[in-house]
């Protein structure tokens, strides 16, 4: 028995479901990648230096700390009072004991050893390098521990 072709046009692919998913994963992709600048801070103007480089591998125990001025519009220093800026939270160098205090117990609590953290400071250009001593001396006193640090710096475009 011989049958004859039917007269069907080609099925039409609808694309609408396809494209719903690939937006759906940039989406995805997107919030939970780690971008390089998530601890910076805007309040905190870093330093220009020629040798300042990014590190060649991303450190995988690390807190950052931002150490900087409130500052007008015009990026003046509005108030001479170097702060601790955590989100929108900021604190004095008197108060940031309980601070680091809490951070090395965190470490301690998931199993992390203190040297193999790092401490990255990303302090304001305008800190006098004082404080920074300062602060590093607090992050290695006996009940906090911390060993390893890091500054952040831009780095200065070579002539």
């Amino acid at each position: 028995m011989k049958f004859k072709p039917a007269n069907v046009a080609p099925a039409e692919l609808d694309m609408t479901p396809m494209i719903d998913i690939v937006f759906q994963l940039i989406t995805f992709f997107m919030v939970i990648n780690k971008f390089d600048q998530d601890e910076a801070d805007e309040r905190v103007f870093l330093p220009r230096d020629s040798l300042a480089k990014p590190p060649a591998v991303q450190r995988k125990d690390a807190f950052v700390l931002n150490f900087g001025f409130i500052r007008n519009v015009d990026k003046s220093i509005a108030d001479n009072t170097p702060y601790l800026f955590f989100g929108d939270e900021r604190i004095t160098m008197e108060q940031v004991r309980p601070r680091l205090r809490q951070e090395s117990q965190f470490y301690q609590t998931i199993g992390t050893k203190l040297e193999d953290v790092t401490v990255e400071i990303r302090a304001d250009a305008d800190i006098k390098s004082g404080m920074i001593q300062e602060l590093i001396q607090m992050c290695q006193e006996k009940d906090i521990e911390f060993q390893r640090f890091a500054l952040k710096a831009t780095q200065a475009a070579v002539p």
